[in-house]
């Protein structure tokens, strides 16, 4: 792969990882790298193998085609992550992003718990 390709490469995963608002030593883990090797590939200085580079699609929610920077949907879907919110903490996007793929009745159940924690913690102060 030719260093241009590397570095785009690159730059697309970093952006993805970003947008969800996640460390590089989480997605490395997710893809199942060594984060120092994780951070080569998004640095441009590595090719990660074909099967790295689908769990690094699926890990990133990302087509592999705007992975490797192909085509108009790779530049529509590669656009820098919007900042946080004014005051928003990074873990509060790491939890979002966790909780995008839970079912509405699990949801339901977690504000419930958290709204108890809420009360409880308040009532410490």
């Amino acid at each position: 792969m030719d260093e241009k390709l590397q570095r785009a490469l690159g730059d697309t995963a970093r952006a993805a990882r970003l947008r969800l608002g996640l460390t590089q030593a989480e997605v490395a883990k997710r893809v199942r790298l060594k984060s120092g090797v994780y951070g080569r590939v998004e640095r441009g200085m590595m090719t990660p193998s074909v099967p790295t580079l689908r769990r690094m699609c699926e890990t990133l929610g990302i087509s592999s085609d705007v992975l490797l920077s192909l085509g108009a949907q790779a530049r529509e879907e590669t656009a820098p992550a919007p900042p946080l919110g004014a005051g928003e903490h990074p873990e509060l996007s790491r939890i979002i992003h966790v909780l995008k793929g839970w079912p509405p009745e699990r949801l339901a159940l977690l504000r419930k718990l958290l709204e108890t924690a809420d009360t409880h913690l308040s009532d410490e102060r």
